[in-house]
């Protein structure tokens, strides 16, 4: 993955669709498409110029096709709700090696209204659909019932320490007229919300949107020549990883190695560490994810997370600004969030955010997917050259 790294490629687009939450009015296509006309007229581009396209949920080619565009670069990636990490990383790879120019990173999904959307479902013959589905695994907010609490049994932590997160992240929701949860919330409420699965409340528990967002890559060198070159950010290092489908399978659940793996990656390619990061996002569909994500990628010890939150360390204010968007857990979650996380790196970088942190200048964006299956991990910033 030589050249793809240390500010070899730039983010010169990136935009969000019109409106987040109940859109029953458009279809997943057209939240694809809403969102790819955006983010190109952010980087002063249009479809005649992409030539790569990318995309998880549908196949490339029918967004490309529905966008009028003829591509000689696609990607069809699927690894769940962090894809938009991976794609990110292979679209630079993709332009390093001419293989592409200008790379279109597309989402779009009607996650609360269903429309245009395939049924949701696994096959009786795929693994989880044998070994784990005949047993009650069927949804996340069941799947990740028995990893959280091991979690917090490892930690010597309790389940108020999970109400945590969403307090902190609350804070950050309401500075962002966009965020779908504002209100003011407490440990005491969050813990007396209606429960869903135990341990969780329905405040642990990611809001659910219609919506989509997409990114516009080109080379650092192309980037310099557009009219959004003062607004570039660049990738500066990433990291892939996988391990099993199957949850059951996993090597432990309070801890998941392609959480380590691809943030490792990520920190390896940049030649940076957690301690020169200024701003962070990771995924949290769950109010447990922010917990293990600041544990697994090595901003905290050991059973240091719940309490570094609740310290006010991610809050505004604090030292690691996190999830600043108010994450998926107030702000949007489409059923596949990394996007939003990315999109949101982007403007804090910009100095753009709803939410901005001042002296942004190092982003680390982590994203997982498929009950913590797979993980991708990026590092950004808004200089071409960190030192």
């Amino acid at each position: 993955m030589s050249g793809i790294h240390r500010g070899a490629v730039a983010i010169v687009g990136a935009a969000e669709t019109d409106a987040l939450g109940s859109l029953p009015g458009m279809s997943m296509l057209d939240l694809h498409a809403n969102a790819a006309l955006n983010a190109l007229r952010d980087a002063g581009l249009t479809v005649a110029d992409v030539d790569g396209i990318i995309t998880a949920g549908p196949m490339a080619m029918e967004v490309s096709d529905y966008l009028g565009i003829v591509p000689r670069y696609l990607d069809g990636t699927m690894v769940g709700g962090g894809s938009f990490m991976l794609h990110v990383r292979h679209a630079a790879a993709a332009i390093a090696s001419g293989a592409a120019d200008v790379v279109l990173i597309t989402h779009g999904e009607s996650g609360r209204s269903r429309v245009g959307m395939p049924p949701w479902n696994r096959p009786p013959s795929s693994l989880p659909g044998q070994f784990e589905m005949p047993f009650g695994a069927l949804a996340p907010y069941s799947t990740f019932t028995l990893p959280a609490l091991r979690f917090l049994h490892d930690r010597g932590m309790d389940v108020r320490d999970l109400a945590e997160p969403v307090v902190a992240q609350r804070e950050w929701a309401q500075r962002n007229p966009r965020a779908l949860r504002r209100e003011p919330t407490t440990v005491d409420e969050v813990m007396a919300a209606s429960p869903v699965a135990y341990p969780f409340t329905k405040d642990m528990c990611c809001v659910v949107t219609d919506g989509g967002g997409a990114l516009v890559l080109v080379s650092a060198e192309r980037a310099a020549d557009l009219p959004s070159a003062a607004r570039a950010v660049y990738l500066q290092g990433s990291g892939e990883s996988a391990e099993s489908p199957l949850l059951s399978q996993m090597d432990g659940v309070s801890s998941f190695r392609s959480f380590r793996l691809s943030s490792q990656e990520a920190f390896r390619t940049a030649g940076i560490g957690p301690d020169d990061v200024d701003h962070l996002m990771v995924y949290d569909a769950f109010a447990h994810l922010p917990l293990y994500g600041l544990e697994d990628l090595g901003f905290v010890g050991h059973g240091e997370s719940a309490a570094f939150i609740r310290d006010g360390h991610t809050r505004p204010g604090g030292r690691l600004p996190m999830n600043t968007n108010g994450g998926g857990l107030s702000y949007t979650h489409t059923g596949m969030y990394g996007m939003f996380a990315i999109l949101e790196s982007v403007r804090q970088l910009r100095g753009e955010a709803a939410a901005q942190v001042d002296g942004v200048r190092v982003g680390f964006v982590q994203g997982v997917g498929l009950f913590f299956a797979a993980a991708g991990a990026l590092v950004l910033s808004s200089e071409r050259e960190l030192g």
